[in-house]
This record gives C-alpha cells, sequence and structure tokens, in this order.
C-alpha cells in the first residue's frame, strides 16, 4: 500500500488547512477514516476558495431572479442572460490575488485565461474581457514591479488569444502593498438554446480530458488561495499555474466545433483544484458518478502521484462527457486543432467519484459532499463593528480647511494616480483584436460593443469605490451596483445583471466578517432596486497579511446592460462650442471619503459620502429618457475628483473648454471636489435646453457653457484643457519611469 492510501492522520489535515471537527465529518461522510489521496482532495474542494463555507449564508440572500436570466446563478460555469434578437450574453468576473501577489505576470495571465474558458465551455464565444485592479503605494519599487508584471500578463494573454480588453479601473492605495487585486470578466456571445451545461449524464458515457498535458504547477492552488499572504509566500510558487494563449485558442475553436456536433453531454473547463473540482461539479449536479482513471491522464512530468495529477491545476484544460458511440467524432475535431486528449473514464451510477491508477482504487468519495452547497460545512461567524469605525464617526467637516488657491487643488487631483488617465497600463491591451463584434473604443462611461448583425449593444463595465465601501460597507457596496448602472445608463444602456468577485480580509476575523455581511446586504438592496439580478462570481477571502493587516473589502460589481440601438449610444466628451453644460442630480455639501479628503488633506477617516437609493434610481430613469429623445450630446457621471474632474474628463475627451459657475450656496472645495453620489454632467444644444428642462423631473443645475479652450470656474481660469491633458495623461507614466 503506496503512503497515499495509507490512513491519513489529523496532523495531516491540519498541514492541510482542515480543521479536527472537518475531519471528523470527513470520516462521518465516509463511514472510515480517509486516505491522504481523498484527505488531500477534500482540503481543496472544502477551502473556501471552493466550497465558499464561511460566505454561503450571506450570498444565498442576493436576488438571482430576473426576466432576463437564463441561467440560475452558481449552477453553471458562468451567467447568462437573454440580451434580445435570439441572442444570450454568457459573463463572469473571477479573482487571480494571490498568484498574481507572488508571481504577477502568469498570476495576472492566467486569470484571464481561467475567466475565458469559463464563458466558452458553455457554448459562448468571448467577445470581450474587462479587468479590475488594486495595487499598493504607485511610488515602491514593489508596487511598480507587481504594476509591470500584471499588466504585461493581461496585456499578452488577452492580445494573444485575440479577445480585446475593453474596459476596467485601477485604484492604488496602500492596502494593498502586500496583497494586490487582479479581478478579470468575460464576456461572450451565443444563441439562445445552444448553451452547454457542466453536466455528467447518462452511465456509460465516456469522458474526456483535453487541452494541455497535465504538470505539477499550480497543485492545490486553491488551498494557497485560501489562506493569508506569509513572509514565506514565495514557498508557495508552485501553487501558481503557468498559461499558454496559443493553446487556449485551438481549444477555444475545438470546444465551440465539438459542441456544434452535438456529441457533447457535458463540459467543465478545469479551474481551481483541476480534475477534482470538474469530476466532482459535473457528477453532483446530475446525481451520477464518474470512474476515473489517473493512469490515462496525460502528463507533463513522469513521477505524478494520484493527489498530484487531481488537484494540480495546469492551465489550458477541460472535462467533456460525450455521448457513447460519438467518440470518434469528437476525437477527430480534437486531432484536428492538434489537442492532447484522452478517454480518462465513464459516468457512473454509485453517486460517487472514483480515481483509479495502476490499477488501485485511490480514492472514492461521494460526488455530492465536494460540490459547492453539498457536504462541505457551512459556518455561520461572528462579527462586530471595527474599531476605526469610532474615528469614521468622529469625522468633522470643519477640520478641513478650505484651501485658499483651488486651482492647487485641481491639479493635484488631475495627477493623483486614482484619477488620472491609466493610459500607459489600457495601450498595452489590443481593445480592437476579432472582427466578429467591435468595441466602439470611444470614450464612454461603460464600454460599447457592438452584436453584429444587429443594432444592440452591449454596455460593460466594472466598479467599486473600496474607500466608499471601507467607511460604510453597506452603504459603499449599494454604491458600486448604483455607479455601475449608472456608468451603463450614461453610455445609454439598461443595466441587465451583476456578476460579483468579493474581495475582502480573513473570514475569522470579527471585523472583516461585518464588512463582508454588510455589503452583502448593500449589495442585495441595490441590485433589488435596479432590477439586476447576481448571476455568480466569486468570494477571495484572506487578502490579508500574516500580521492582520487586511485590504480595504472590495465588492468589484461587473454589469452588462444592453443598449437596444445604436443611435442611443452616447459618449461623455463635449460636443460643440456654444452647448449648455447642466448637471442632473444634487450637490451636497459633503466632503466625505473623497479623493480630495483621502489625498490633498491625508485624512483616512471620513464618512461615505451621501447616497440616496431612490434619488439614484429617479436620476437614471430620467437620464434614459431624455438620451433615448434624443435631448442630450454628452453624459458623464461624477465620481472620483467631484465634479470638476467630471468636468474636465469631458472637456478632454471633446477638447472643448468650458465656463461654469457654482450654483449652491456651499463650501466651495465640497461643490468641485465632493463626491456625493448621484450626479451626471450632460451637455445639450442650446435650442433643446428648455425641451430638456421641461422633460425632468428630479433636481438639476445649469452650469454653464462649452466654451473656449480654459477650464473657467466662477469666472477665474484655473488652466487650459491642454495643459490638464499633460498632466491627467501622463502622470501614472512618468511614476512607473522613475
Amino acid at each position: 500500500m503506496s503512503a497515499a492510501q495509507q490512513e491519513a492522520t489529523l496532523e495531516q489535515a491540519k498541514d492541510l488547512g482542515i480543521l479536527p471537527e472537518e475531519f471528523e465529518k470527513i470520516k462521518e461522510i465516509l463511514g472510515r477514516t480517509p486516505n491522504f489521496t481523498e484527505l488531500s482532495v477534500f482540503s481543496v474542494m472544502w477551502s473556501e476558495h471552493c466550497s465558499y463555507k464561511n460566505s454561503i449564508v450571506w450570498l444565498k440572500k442576493l436576488p438571482k431572479e430576473g426576466p432576463m436570466m437564463l441561467a440560475e446563478a452558481g449552477e453553471e460555469n458562468a451567467g447568462l442572460v437573454d440580451i434580445g434578437e435570439g441572442l444570450a450574453c454568457c459573463f463572469k468576473i473571477e479573482s487571480h490575488n494571490h498568484p498574481s501577489a507572488i508571481e504577477p505576470y502568469q498570476g495576472a495571465a492566467t486569470g484571464v485565461g481561467g475567466i475565458n474558458r469559463d464563458i466558452f465551455s458553455m457554448g459562448a464565444r468571448p467577445i470581450a474581457q474587462l479587468n479590475s485592479l488594486r495595487f499598493g503605494n504607485i511610488e515602491t519599487d514593489r508596487t511598480k514591479w507587481l504594476l509591470k508584471g500584471v499588466v504585461k500578463g493581461i496585456g499578452d494573454y488577452g492580445n494573444s488569444f485575440g479577445i480585446p480588453t475593453v474596459g476596467g479601473e485601477v485604484y492604488f492605495d496602500d492596502c494593498y502593498e502586500t496583497n494586490i487585486l487582479v479581478n478579470a470578466m468575460s464576456v461572450g456571445i451565443l444563441e439562445v438554446g445552444k448553451e452547454v451545461s457542466a453536466i455528467a449524464e447518462g452511465v456509460g458515457n465516456p469522458v474526456y480530458i483535453f487541452g494541455s498535458a497535465t504538470g505539477k504547477d499550480g497543485i492545490a492552488g486553491a488551498a494557497f488561495a485560501s489562506k493569508d499572504i506569509g513572509e514565506d509566500a514565495m514557498d508557495d510558487l508552485p501553487a501558481v499555474q503557468v498559461g499558454d494563449p496559443f493553446w487556449e485558442k485551438l481549444i477555444l475553436e475545438a470546444t465551440l466545433e465539438i459542441i456544434e456536433t452535438g456529441a457533447v453531454v457535458g463540459l467543465q473547463d478545469m479551474g481551481a483544484a483541476g480534475i477534482t473540482c470538474s469530476t466532482a461539479e459535473m457528477s453532483a449536479k446530475s446525481e451520477t458518478g464518474m470512474r476515473i482513471d489517473l493512469s490515462k491522464v496525460p502528463l507533463r512530468q513522469d513521477d505524478m502521484l494520484g493527489w498530484e495529477i487531481l488537484l494540480s491545476e495546469s492551465q489550458e484544460r477541460m472535462l467533456a462527457v460525450v455521448e457513447k458511440g460519438r467518440e470518434k467524432e469528437v476525437e477527430k475535431i480534437l486531432e484536428k486543432w492538434d489537442l492532447t486528449f484522452a478517454q480518462i473514464g465513464e459516468v457512473t451510477n454509485t453517486g460517487n467519484v472514483e480515481y483509479w491508477k495502476d490499477g488501485k482504487c485511490e480514492a472514492e468519495i461521494p460526488a455530492e459532499s465536494l460540490a459547492l452547497g453539498g457536504g462541505a460545512p457551512v459556518y455561520h461567524r461572528t462579527w462586530k463593528e471595527p474599531e476605526y469605525q469610532q474615528k469614521i464617526n468622529a469625522f468633522n467637516p470643519a477640520s478641513i480647511a478650505t484651501p485658499a488657491d483651488l486651482k492647487s487643488v485641481a491639479v493635484f487631483l488631475a495627477t493623483q494616480p486614482n484619477i488620472a488617465s491609466k493610459r500607459w497600463i489600457y495601450n498595452q491591451y489590443d481593445s480592437m483584436v476579432g472582427t466578429i463584434n467591435q468595441s466602439t473604443n470611444q470614450s464612454s462611461d461603460a464600454a460599447v460593443v457592438k452584436i453584429k448583425g444587429t443594432k444592440r449593444s452591449l454596455a460593460l463595465t466594472v466598479d467599486c469605490n473600496a474607500r466608499y465601501v471601507w467607511a460604510n460597507p453597506e452603504q459603499g457596496t449599494a454604491i458600486a451596483v448604483a455607479e455601475a448602472a449608472r456608468n451603463i445608463t450614461c453610455t445609454g444602456g439598461v443595466p441587465s445583471a451583476v456578476t460579483n468577485c468579493l474581495n475582502f480580509g480573513n473570514p475569522y476575523d470579527e471585523g472583516v466578517y461585518w464588512q463582508f455581511k454588510n455589503a452583502i446586504m448593500g449589495m442585495k438592496a441595490s441590485c433589488e432596486k435596479f432590477g439586476t439580478p447576481v448571476t455568480g462570481g466569486n468570494v477571495s477571502f484572506y487578502n490579508q497579511d500574516s500580521k492582520g493587516n487586511a485590504v480595504y473589502p472590495t465588492p468589484t460589481i461587473g454589469m452588462v446592460g444592453v443598449i437596444e440601438d445604436a443611435a442611443h449610444i452616447t459618449t461623455l466628451g463635449f460636443k460643440n462650442e456654444g452647448d449648455v453644460i447642466v448637471m442632473l442630480g444634487e450637490s451636497k455639501d459633503d466632503l466625505g471619503s473623497s479623493q480630495y479628503v483621502a489625498k490633498y488633506h491625508k485624512e483616512a477617516h471620513s464618512p461615505c459620502p451621501h447616497f440616496d437609493l431612490d434619488a439614484e434610481f429617479a436620476l437614471q430613469e430620467n437620464l434614459r429618457k431624455v438620451i433615448r429623445e434624443g435631448l442630450i450630446q454628452s453624459a458623464h457621471d461624477v465620481s472620483e475628483g467631484g465634479l470638476f474632474i467630471t468636468l474636465l474628463e469631458s472637456a478632454m475627451s471633446g477638447n472643448h473648454g468650458f465656463e461654469v459657475a457654482q450654483q449652491s450656496e456651499m463650501r466651495a472645495d465640497a461643490y468641485w471636489f465632493g463626491e456625493s453620489q448621484s450626479r451626471v454632467v450632460v451637455s445639450v444644444k442650446p435650442e433643446q435646453l428648455n425641451d430638456l428642462k421641461s422633460k425632468l423631473d428630479i433636481p438639476f443645475e445649469v452650469l454653464g457653457t462649452v466654451k473656449g479652450e480654459n477650464c473657467t470656474i466662477d469666472g477665474e481660469n484655473w488652466g487650459s484643457v491642454t495643459s490638464f491633458s499633460d498632466l491627467y495623461l501622463n502622470a501614472i507614466e512618468q511614476t512607473v519611469s522613475k
């Protein structure tokens, strides 16, 4: 008997991250003590990354139903919504944080590869990618190294794979110095009714693995993602996968072609936990089982043990259940695309996943006990408000002195890395590769991808201001959803559905868990208000170093919207000299959690900015109405940097200056730099201004006009658009190049 087949011990369980009570539960499920291979399987499938054992009780509270939904959240590899004209949109966002923190290039690249496989494993062709990135202080050498590696990894993989990167967001804050966040989103299109499910039906049907061969890279990557990053993190380097976009391109085309034959019963990519996850989840979903012969798995290394093969997260691999008798049909296509493949097992009716090697049974486990929502333990953690909230509650706006020279503040903000152009980053991504569906590549609040053969376009965005969430998890997360919807609305679209990537610290920390549960409640309220059900996503806990320093709670929202007619597409740049500039919504005397307060005044503890969900909903309803009636020339929401930065970005995009004046009695710095929510700056032709006013049933302010070449505020020239543009466009590149 090999060591892997001998009874496992409690010490081994602890070494694999399994709690004593979990070890007892495993013995209860099996009716015996597990061997080491079985224990290894449980360690990855019951890890936080795969089982959501500390989060699922709250995730179940999120809205999952809607008229556009075609697949129930959590049931498939990705979300699926009806976008009209017989088409469906398949989309999902996931994290690859821990791998990117220790090997940024491969960590980010394989994150892109993995999320795209989730899309095409359902039969959808990926058409667009987005990402949400968080780094530490941009001045430090470590952050520069991580930034360069992550951006190059995303760019190299996406560009080579041939799917355009059309949008994203990048933030820099000290809390991400050790734990960076790399969240990747992919979006695909397919015909309604042609989706493929991750099932294993039909006893006796053969099970195939195809794509790349299996190696030792990425072993136990799911478990690695379920613990804090310590000082010895580089010892976990083997847990980082290695990607190959050219293999992925071949796999994409082969996958879609074998699906077209109708011979494929079920399909799933091999992401976290590799063969273990795909075989167990597909079996559990169909209430069947599988008998897998690990000796038949194509390997890159000859000396791999059974548990290593099972836990390997080598990239670019797929698992397919094929209709018995049609094997040659599928094999011919896989051979055509020059892919490595093998029949490694068959579907059974035992309810168990059996893993054999060299004629010996290495492991036999009930599939249901390994599947999400199955036998894994579910925890109800305790929480309490963290102490830093007392400092936030004690914030006094009067302690922030209004600078005498607001022009200097404007220049300062325009060059801040959280506000300044990310041109140095997105220039490394190909936003136009591919010819099936094209990005408009115009400056708008959400990315726009036209759907070939229709009048329709998709509006895509990722959003989260984590500083807001840190200040008030419930309100800040509600804002994240609202801002995503606002960006889609500003672009002329109707918000459809949400995918989320929930990045938090250690769930055993009561303060972190308080952040998490409140964030979920804020997301629930906002998604219900906008009718945007949550289609899925992932939870990434343990974004915390060994000293207990956690990242800001960062529940990234990926949202898809539909622009029904190309005539509704709205960009953010000012269009014509003399157009009137109007702000929809109401300014508040509010400095809370603004970049102005946090970066200029260096005050870390201030409340979340003003937000009213009903006012936000009314704003977006009004904006959609006037866009559809052709009454506005541009639209851009007020976010980081406040009203001035919004005006400046519209001016730079349209190459026009502006003359505006403060319309409300409040602090001047709060008016121009505060970040109170539910505001959008639009421009309108003078002859249409009265018509616009008559259509609005929300507060609005006429700020001024599009005029000249300068940014004129309250009669004072704050600088030319050209001079601001030079600062804004080059700030990040100059810092990274130092």
